[in-house]
């Protein structure tokens, strides 16, 4: 009798457990947000590969608004031709990166040394936006299974190679009109954002 009255609370305890989990995991699907937070997620998958939604589509490469030069011996250019924020509060940048040395480049340290972000690979998840007048450093977005939003490469540069990318991150408040795009090794680059 004490046996069969101690596992029934047990049951509803559990029951109860489950109930709430699955209660958060919903809510933590929904994604959104919370304005200028450096770590913030958003719900949305679909732009982790640089090729659909708001981080996706192409880039137009005559316009450019900065371009610097790094990696092993200077070869690597990175171009960034566009960063727009939007009315949803995310700020988008696009841009080309060109291998122009002798060899195959790996880019190493481009992938962020965020725990969240470590399986990301070869990416874009180590880009960083500051916010100079704000004093804040905004990070990568991520969905809720920490896959960047940011264009993921799909192994080294060849020689000679150039490939599209684009990273995402929080809006900056909108007084800051001019913020430092910064990724691996490469010099930063001071851009002035666009609206929609």
């Amino acid at each position: 009798m004490t046996i069969r009255r101690t596992k029934r609370p047990r049951k509803g305890m559990t029951a109860a457990a489950i109930t709430t989990g699955l209660v958060l995991a919903v809510a933590g699907c929904s994604g959104g947000d919370d304005g200028g937070d450096g770590g913030a997620k958003s719900g949305d998958s679909s732009q982790q590969d640089g090729s659909g939604g708001a981080g996706g589509g192409s880039v137009d490469t005559d316009k450019v608004l900065a371009q610097v030069k790094g990696g092993k011996g200077g070869d690597l250019t990175l171009t960034i031709n566009s960063a727009q924020r939007d009315s949803s509060g995310f700020t988008t940048f696009k841009g080309t990166l060109k291998n122009e040395g002798p060899t195959v480049a790996v880019l190493p340290g481009w992938a962020s040394d965020e725990s969240e972000l470590k399986d990301n690979g070869l990416s874009m998840a180590g880009a960083t936006m500051i916010d100079k007048k704000g004093k804040k450093r905004y990070y990568i977005l991520r969905d809720t299974n920490g896959h960047c939003l940011c264009t993921k490469f799909t192994g080294g540069f060849e020689q000679g190679e150039t490939s599209e990318w684009f990273a995402q991150f929080p809006a900056p408040p909108s007084s800051t009109t001019k913020v430092d795009f910064q990724v691996a090794d490469m010099p930063s680059a001071t851009v002035k954002l666009s609206g929609e």
